[in-house]
């Protein structure tokens, strides 16, 4: 498969394509440059996970975390492979953030001030099957080998380097944490392939994807023209998301799973 970077020359792509097989493509058929395996992407994400929880004050509204776990169920149990139910762990996060991650491993975060943009069992889908999709489509592990080689690359078609001393190297170059760690922003093109497939995924969940379009409109209510909020800092603009939303709703097929039945309930 041939390798197509900008920020990677033509002879450094096919000496790492030769010795680290790490040209691919993702679930959409973007192609990607992926150098880490998924139990190294998955340590990172426990690393960085256990230091969030550490960091951040952790929800204890019973109601509040039975509701964004049962959204988050009926996402999961759709998939297969690796990623299946019942191996992600979900936290919700008592802050004013409207934001939410997903991390490699099956770590889930939802700030409780998403909840007052995303005002329904299928908003909430929205913006989790999104973090999801990024995980499925290893987009950490495409940000981060990006800026490894970014930052060593320049020399690694002429030296010789045996597997697990690059893997040393690597590693430890990534700071394994939160500020260096898989945490950092994503690109807008692996945004944009996340908005697509967490459509996909809660649609085939049985939420309602119309109410995509409803939550990127809050959003942008929610930004008051001002900074956007954090979960849209790297995000396509709100009419350009809504388009390409609208786009794929039309292309879904119709689907006979049951409608989820998850409620915020007093706690």
């Amino acid at each position: 498969m041939r390798c197509k970077f900008p920020l990677i020359s033509a002879s450094l792509c096919g000496a790492l394509a030769l010795t680290l097989t790490a040209c691919s493509s993702s679930p959409t058929g973007r192609q990607q440059m992926l150098l880490y395996s998924e139990q190294d992407m998955s340590q990172l994400g426990a690393q960085s996970f256990e230091q969030l929880k550490e960091k951040e004050k952790i929800s204890t509204n019973k109601a509040t975390q039975h509701y964004v776990q049962c959204v988050t169920d009926a996402l999961t149990a759709t998939l297969s492979g690796p990623q299946t139910p019942g191996q992600w762990e979900v936290v919700v996060f008592d802050s004013k953030q409207i934001n939410a991650f997903a991390l490699p491993g099956g770590k889930i975060g939802v700030y409780t001030g998403l909840l007052n943009v995303a005002n329904n069992q299928d908003q909430l889908a929205t913006v989790i099957g999104h973090e999801i999709a990024h995980v499925l489509a290893q987009h950490s592990n495409e940000r981060l080998s990006r800026s490894q080689l970014a930052n060593v690359g320049m020399q690694i078609s002429s030296i010789a380097i045996s597997g697990t001393q690059y893997h040393d190297a690597a590693m430890a170059g990534l700071g394994l944490g939160v500020q260096y760690g898989v945490l950092m922003p994503y690109g807008r093109a692996q945004e944009s392939e996340s908005d697509i497939m967490g459509l996909r995924l809660m649609a085939q969940a049985g939420f309602n994807p119309q109410e995509s379009i409803t939550l990127w409109k809050n959003m942008a209510k929610a930004s008051g023209g001002q900074q956007p909020p954090e979960l849209l800092s790297t995000h396509p603009s709100h009419d350009t998301r809504i388009d390409d939303l609208k786009a794929e709703i039309a292309k879904l097929p119709n689907t006979s799973t049951p409608h989820p039945q998850c409620k915020l309930m007093p706690n």
